[in-house]
């Protein structure tokens, strides 16, 4: 790739980070549609915690950061790098896979 195209590659994870660092703070706080629904139809009380409710990220923060903007903004840089790593990934995979030689 030229220089130009890693460029508009690093452009475009700068912002994406910005975007999950600071804009993921001033998101709403209130319940997304289908928990309104939930709540709204009366079966939100059978939810039931997911797998991962104990996890590090959970609810959009970060445990153990007691600010839930600086919670939710390093939750999002963090979602950001892992969803990078596991396309590039992928991706480098791919590559070989396609580069293999055939049998």
């Amino acid at each position: 790739m030229d220089r130009r195209t890693w460029m508009f590659i690093g452009a475009g994870l700068l912002v994406t980070l910005v975007v999950a660092a600071v804009v993921s703070g001033f998101a709403s706080s209130e319940p997304d549609g289908l928990e309104k629904v939930a709540i709204e139809e009366g079966f939100a009380e059978t939810a039931e915690d997911s797998a991962v409710a104990d996890s590090p990220l959970a609810d959009y923060g970060v445990e153990g950061i007691d600010d839930d903007r600086v919670g939710t903004g390093v939750a999002g840089v963090v979602g950001v790098v892992i969803t990078l790593v596991v396309t590039v990934g992928l991706l480098y995979g791919a590559q070989r896979l396609r580069s293999a030689p055939k049998t």
